[in-house]
């Protein structure tokens, strides 16, 4: 077993996650939120999406939160922008990062952004141009990786193809999304053997959802076979808007204390981080969902 000495965590909570909550937070409580995660040790905070407040309505004011986040040196906030006007609304705003996502599932990708996995990677193609002129870091995002609620079972050839694809546009990193929670380890470990052979696995992310309780499975077994980079949501907060079932994303203080257990740096802070996701699930006016959060951190009193 050889597990990595350190995993990269990317907090998705202030985008994916809050997505699809019904409360709203308003653009100062988002920024609130993110400046506690990089107090917390997070190098890397989703701070919103420029896509269409019809759409999406959580997201909208994404250009205020950005105004108001203290610049960090090291610490980058990354945002959605899925086509070209998206990506100027978000340099307008000052966005250094941005990411562009697309499915494995013809028919998610047109419940999702309405249109055809070949016609995304068209919209993709001057975003990624631009990007480069700009020296602005792109992120791909390719949801259902691990199987899609309206077509069921994906294959991992389909994930590979496509994110070789995304990589020879540009990406610089490129997250596997099992947007429904599918997956289970082994299936999670054959899908990124597959794409590793396609992408070299230091350009890969994990993104799992946790509907059926086998994130972190997921995420183990992964980190076994050479993966070091995470995506994870502050309380277990989200799902998609367009995944009728799908839970949030693995817990990121689960997470934190599975990989700080194994003696694997994070750079997070767990109390810090814990007082955080107690904080936005009172402003979303929830239930933690994270064991963490439930159980309370151990540790820190001295058992």
């Amino acid at each position: 077993m050889a597990l990595p000495a350190k995993v990269r965590i990317v907090e998705v909570g202030p985008r994916d996650g809050l997505q699809n909550e019904a409360a709203r937070l308003t653009p100062e409580q988002r920024a609130e939120l993110i400046e506690e995660l990089a107090e917390a040790g997070f190098t890397e905070i989703e701070a919103g999406s420029f896509v269409s407040p019809r759409r999406v309505p959580q997201m909208a004011g994404t250009e205020q939160v950005l105004q108001r986040l203290t610049p960090r040196p090291r610490v980058s906030y990354p945002v959605l922008a899925p086509n070209l006007r998206g990506y100027e609304a978000a340099r307008a705003a000052g966005a250094r990062a941005v990411a562009v996502f697309t499915a494995a599932s013809e028919s998610f990708n047109q419940h999702n952004i309405g249109c055809s996995i070949a016609e995304s990677l068209e919209r993709f193609a001057p975003v990624l141009k631009a990007a480069q002129a700009d020296a602005v870091s792109v992120r791909g995002y390719i949801s259902c990786a691990l199987g899609c609620p309206y077509e069921g079972a994906v294959n991992p050839n389909r994930v590979a193809e496509l994110a070789g694809r995304l990589h020879a546009l540009g990406c610089q990193e490129i997250s596997l999304g099992d947007t429904i929670g599918a997956g289970t380890p082994l299936e999670a470990r054959r899908m990124l053997a597959t794409v590793a052979a396609r992408v070299p696995m230091e350009k890969l992310a994990l993104h799992f959802h946790d509907t059926r309780g086998q994130a972190l499975a997921n995420i183990w077994a992964c980190l076994e076979d050479g993966a070091a980079v995470v995506d994870s949501s502050i309380a277990g907060l989200g799902g998609c808007p367009f995944a009728p079932g799908a839970a949030g994303n693995a817990a990121t203080e689960d997470l934190v204390y599975m990989l700080q257990g194994a003696g694997i740096e994070t750079g997070v802070d767990l109390e810090k981080l814990l007082a955080a996701a107690r904080r936005v699930c009172k402003l979303l006016g929830i239930m933690p969902r994270s064991r963490m959060a439930l159980a309370g951190n151990w540790r820190s009193a001295g058992h």
